[in-house]
Parts: C-alpha cells; structure tokens; sequence
C-alpha cells in the first residue's frame, strides 16, 4: 500500500470498510441555492441529464472514441459524464450525474467516502426530492436573509449494519424545483438518493489530478475514486420514504 493512499488497492471500483468503526475526516456542509419555477427547473434538469444520455448513448457504439468511454460513467446514485478533465496546471475536473429514480432502480444507493474533497450542485425538477444522507450532523450556513427556504432534517437508523450494531444516520431533504449546494471534505461519509426521476449533480473535483497521483490509479473514474462502508446495495425502502 503507498504512503499516504487512502485506496487498499488503487483502481479497485467496490473497495469497502467497516461502518461501525468508520470515522469521519470533516463535517460536510450544506447550503441552500434557489428554488425555481417548475417549468424552468425542468429545463435545468433536463438539459443537463441530457448531456449525460447523450454521452452515454454514443459511448455505448461499438466505434465510440476511447475518451468518449473513458468520460462515460456509472456510479451506485445515477449515469455520469466527466465533462471537463483536469489537464497540466489545471487540477479540478467537474462531472455531470444523472440520477436514478430509486423507485424505479428498487435499490439504494451505499454510504460511502471519496479519495477527495467535493463540491456537489444539487438540482432538482418536478415530482422529484433528493435525500442527502450523513454520519456526520451537517453544518448548514446561515443564508436566510438571500435564500427564503429552508431544508427538512431528520434522523433515523442507517440500514444493513452488522447484527448487534447501529449507526445513526443524518438526512436532508433537498424539495422538488430547488437547487442545493454541498462542500464534502475528503473521507466524509454520504449518499445521495433521488426519490423521483428528475434530478442531476453538476459536481467538481477540486484537485483530481493530485488525488488520482496519490493513490496511483490510472484514470480518472468516480467509482474507483470512492470507498463503500456496505457490501451490497440497500432496498428503496431504505431511502424513498421521508417521515410525515
């Protein structure tokens, strides 16, 4: 194992650790955006889950450009596309996610930690909630005086832990039509789950090119750059309802 690399093993995209003995590198911190109309969220959402359909529709031919694939992503939360790679001097690079309806999947996505720290712009459009879940209370910055609402926190028990043990688990519910903003310091654990079909993240990695150098891997993907604090996926009822 390399001095200083967070990965067991470098490109591995299902490594996982022990969620009970898990503990947190930071406290993740949210702030909402705006809300829009409908119709303008909509757009939003659409336009950029286009770009993702797109990418991945071409990606799929049998002749796509290797960098095509390359920046044509899965992750456990939606379909991903690397739009901008960090390059020399330059080591940020910003993915787009498109995410699964977790109705329509029936699964879950795990709690897991990234090799980085992250910058995730949630947007939401119609009929569609996003549930942010933390092992870590967020801190939430105090925005009221420019952005007039607010988000709904609850907690409840994280699933699938081993017999005998327990973890709470810290959640935000990010409403339809609304954009919401969440720094993630690297080694914080988190999940994302949408709860209806329109949603995207626009997402930058502030220092890829150097995360990727410290664990040696040998491309940049998101699933290789995560670690999982659970085997399998959990069901959709472990994320797709939010108490009355």
């Amino acid at each position: 194992m390399i001095a200083d690399a967070m990965k067991t093993i470098a490109d591995d995209e299902n490594e996982v650790e022990d969620v009970i003995t898990f503990v947190d590198g930071g406290v993740p911190q949210v702030t909402p955006v705006l809300q829009l109309p409908p119709e303008a969220a909509k757009a939003v959402v659409d336009g950029l889950a286009a770009v993702v359909r797109r990418a991945h529709a071409v990606a799929d031919d049998p002749g796509a450009q290797q960098d095509l694939r390359q920046r044509s992503q899965k992750f456990e939360e939606g379909d991903v596309f690397l739009l901008e790679r960090a390059y020399d001097n330059y080591e940020a690079s910003r993915y787009v996610m498109d995410f699964y309806d977790v109705d329509a999947a029936d699964i879950c996505s795990r709690m897991h930690f990234h090799t980085g720290s992250r910058m995730v712009r949630i947007m939401t459009g119609p009929g569609t909630q996003l549930r942010i879940g933390s092992l870590t209370q967020f801190s939430m910055p105090d925005v009221s005086a420019a952005v007039p609402f607010a988000l709904r926190y609850f907690q409840d028990d994280l699933p699938d832990t081993p017999p005998g043990t327990h973890r709470t688990r810290h959640n935000l519910i990010v409403p339809e039509n609304s954009w919401v903003d969440m720094q993630i310091p690297k080694h914080v654990a988190h999940q994302f789950n949408a709860i209806g079909p329109n949603a995207v993240i626009d997402t930058i990695h502030p220092e890829e090119s150097k995360e990727t150098a410290r664990e040696h891997m040998s491309d940049y993907r998101m699933m290789a750059q995560t670690i999982f604090l659970a085997d399998e996926l959990p069901a959709a009822e472990s994320c797709n309802l939010i108490p009355d």
